[in-house]
C-alpha cells in the first residue's frame, strides 16, 4: 500500500509539472548565475535570452562603457527590436532615463510596513502590492532585497539600521513603479530587459543589480561616466569599453512611437518587415523638452516652498566656485548647458580638528551664561548653515537649498521637498572650497516636510532650541539660508503669528526670505534653532513659515551628537 501511493504521488507530481513547468517552485529560491557569457554590444544584449535549468537561471548585468561612434544608432535598433518583441508579448522591456523621486507619505508608510515584515520574517519573505500581482515569490524577492542591502553595505564598508531601512522601502518603490507598466506576469523564465544610462549614485547602481537578482537582464550604458571606485570594485556586472566618453544626451525612450510603427506595419500587408530585416528601421526618437523645472506648491493656496529652482533662463546671479571633475577632455561647445559631474566624494579625516570659525564660542550648547546675542554675533553662526545643489541623475544642477548642521558626525538637516528632487546633492559650507557630494538621505518624513542628509566631515552644530520659554508674537529672529543662491543671507524680523498647515505646527515670521531658503535656520536672540524655513507666501509681503522646534526635537533624536 506504502509503494502505490507513492506512485500516486508521484504520478500527481508529474503531471502537475508537465503542465505549470515548475516544482512547488514557491517553496524554492531562484539561483541566478551571473553574465555566463561576455555581452560587447548594444544588440547584443537585446538579442541574448538568458537559459534556465534546474531552478538556476542565466542572467546578464551589464556595463557598456563610452561610446564607439554608432551608440545612439545600435540603442535606436535595440529600442525597435525590445518594442517589436514586447509588442509580440516575447518579452517585458523598459529603458529608464530618470528613477522616480522618493516617495510621498502614505508610500512612506507603506512601505516601510514592507521593510518590517521583511525584518520580521527573519528576511525569509516580503512582497508588496505589485509583486504579488505580478507573481514575484516572496521568497525570490526577500533573497533579492537581502543581496541588495549587503552590496550597498559592501560599497559603503557598513551601513547602519537606518540607512538600510530608507534603501529598502526605495527599492521596493522603484520597483512597483517599472512592475506597474509590464504587460504580462513575472515568471521564472520571462525574458525581461532593463536598460538605463550614466548611473553613478551607489544606490541606484544596487536598485539595478536588485533587478538582475529578480532574474532581469539589465544594461546600463555610460556613455559619459562610469560608476565609481568603491562599486566597481564589488564586481557584481561585467563591463565592456565601447570607446571615448561622450558629452551628448540619450534621447528618451517612448513605447508609444514604436507601437505606433508596429501597428503601421501590420496595416500595410508587413511592407516594412523587409526594411526592418535590414535593420532600416527610420523611427527617430524625439530631442528631450528642455522644460524650466517648476517650483511646486505642497501646501494650499498660494503657499509655495522657498527652494530655488533652476530655470533654462536663470537669474544671472554668481554661485560660488564648485570643484567640478571633467568627464571629456574635449571642449565644450559655446552653446552647450551646464552641466555639474558628480565629483569624488571627500574623504575627511575623522580625527582631524575642527576647521576655524569666525564665531566667538565653537560649543555655542555648553556655554554656562546663556545671553541674547548681537546681530554681528548672531550671523557669524552662518558658517553652521549651508547651501544644498540638487542634481538629477545626469549630474545637471535643478535647484537649490539650505540646510543646517545639526550633528558633529556630518548631519545636516533640511526639507524634504528639497532632499525628494534629486538623485543626488551637493554641500558647500561656508568659506571652503571643498564641495561635499552625497546621496545619503538618512531620514525623511514628507509630512513635518523635514530630511536629515549626511556627509564625510565633522561639523559644528547649531544647538536647537530646548522649549525653556513659549514662543511669543513680536519676538524677535534672525533667519539664515541661501535665497536665489546667494551663500547664507542673514535677515531679522519678527515673530508674526502660529499656524497649524496640513495638520502640522508652523511659525509664521517677517525676517525676509526668497526661493533657495528653504532648509534655513530660523533663530531666536541666544543663536538657538526655533525653526527651518520652509514655505512663504508670494501674494504677501514677508509671510513666511517655518517648521517649530518642537517637531525638529523628535524628528532629529539620536542625530544631535
Amino acid at each position: 500500500m506504502a509503494n502505490d501511493r507513492k506512485k500516486l504521488d508521484y504520478v500527481v507530481k508529474s503531471k502537475l509539472q508537465k503542465k505549470y513547468k515548475v516544482w512547488f517552485t514557491m517553496e524554492k529560491e531562484l539561483r541566478i548565475r551571473h553574465n555566463p557569457r561576455k555581452i560587447v554590444s548594444v544588440m547584443e544584449f537585446a538579442q541574448t535570452k538568458g537559459d534556465i535549468k534546474q531552478n538556476t537561471k542565466d542572467v546578464y548585468f551589464v556595463r557598456l562603457l563610452g561610446d564607439n561612434g554608432t551608440l545612439l544608432r545600435d540603442m535606436e535598433q535595440m529600442d525597435a527590436h525590445l518594442s517589436a518583441a514586447m509588442a509580440e508579448r516575447n518579452c517585458m522591456y523598459q529603458r529608464i532615463t530618470k528613477l522616480p523621486g522618493l516617495p510621498v507619505q502614505q508610500e512612506v508608510a507603506y512601505y516601510t510596513d514592507c521593510y518590517q515584515n521583511w525584518k520580521q520574517s527573519g528576511e525569509l519573505t516580503i512582497e508588496t502590492e505589485q509583486s504579488r500581482k505580478m507573481g514575484i515569490f516572496p521568497k525570490v524577492l526577500a533573497q533579492a532585497c537581502q543581496k541588495a542591502v549587503k552590496a550597498l553595505a559592501d560599497s559603503k564598508n557598513s551601513l547602519n539600521a537606518s540607512i538600510e531601512k530608507n534603501f529598502v522601502v526605495k527599492i521596493l518603490y522603484w520597483l512597483d513603479q517599472i512592475l506597474k507598466k509590464f504587460p504580462g506576469k513575472w515568471e521564472q523564465n520571462s525574458v525581461i530587459k532593463i536598460v538605463s544610462h550614466n548611473i553613478t549614485r551607489g544606490q541606484e547602481y544596487c536598485f539595478f543589480y536588485f533587478l538582475s537578482l529578480l532574474g532581469m537582464d539589465v544594461l546600463l550604458i555610460q556613455s559619459r561616466q562610469d560608476v565609481g571606485q568603491e562599486i566597481d570594485r564589488l564586481g557584481l556586472s561585467y563591463k565592456q569599453q565601447l570607446g571615448e566618453w561622450a558629452t551628448y544626451e540619450i534621447p528618451e525612450y517612448h513605447f508609444e512611437i514604436y507601437q505606433t510603427a508596429q501597428k503601421t506595419e501590420n496595416d500595410s500587408g508587413g511592407a516594412a518587415s523587409a526594411q526592418a530585416a535590414g535593420n532600416a528601421v527610420k523611427i527617430h526618437l524625439p530631442e528631450r523638452n528642455r522644460r524650466p523645472v517648476k517650483s511646486k506648491s505642497q501646501h494650499s493656496g498660494s503657499v509655495v516652498h522657498k527652494e530655488q529652482q533652476v530655470s533654462s533662463n536663470p537669474v544671472k546671479i554668481h554661485l560660488p566656485e564648485r570643484n567640478r571633475r571633467s568627464v571629456s577632455s574635449q571642449p565644450q561647445p559655446a552653446n552647450a548647458s551646464v552641466k555639474i559631474s558628480p565629483p569624488q566624494r571627500s574623504r575627511v579625516d575623522m580625527n582631524s580638528s575642527f576647521p576655524q570659525h569666525s564665531r566667538a564660542d565653537t560649543n555655542l550648547s555648553s556655554m554656562p551664561v546663556r545671553r541674547e546675542k548681537s546681530f554681528e554675533e548672531l550671523a557669524q553662526l552662518a558658517s553652521s548653515v549651508v547651501l544644498v545643489g540638487i542634481h538629477n541623475n545626469r549630474g545637471e544642477m535643478i535647484g537649490t537649498g539650505s540646510g543646517i548642521m545639526i550633528g558633529t558626525k556630518g548631519y545636516i538637516l533640511t526639507n524634504n521637498h528639497v532632499a525628494s528632487g534629486g538623485c543626488f546633492y551637493t554641500v558647500r559650507i561656508e568659506e571652503e572650497q571643498t564641495v561635499y557630494e552625497t546621496e545619503e538621505v538618512i531620514k525623511y518624513n514628507p509630512l513635518l516636510d523635514l530630511a536629515v542628509l549626511r556627509i564625510d566631515r565633522i561639523l559644528q552644530p547649531l544647538p536647537i532650541y530646548a522649549g525653556s520659554q513659549k514662543l511669543v508674537r513680536g519676538q524677535r529672529v534672525v533667519a539664515i539660508g541661501s535665497p536665489l543662491g546667494l551663500f547664507n543671507s542673514v535677515s531679522d524680523g519678527i515673530i508674526s503669528g502660529f499656524r497649524v498647515i496640513n495638520d502640522v505646527d508652523m511659525i509664521q515670521f517677517t525676517a525676509p526670505i526668497s526661493h533657495g531658503s528653504s532648509g534655513g535656520a530660523l533663530l531666536n536672540m541666544y543663536g538657538e534653532v526655533i525653526g527651518i524655513s520652509t514655505a512663504g507666501i508670494d501674494e504677501g509681503q514677508n509671510i513666511n513659515l517655518a517648521i517649530g522646534y518642537e517637531c525638529i526635537r523628535m524628528f532629529v533624536q539620536g542625530f544631535i551628537c
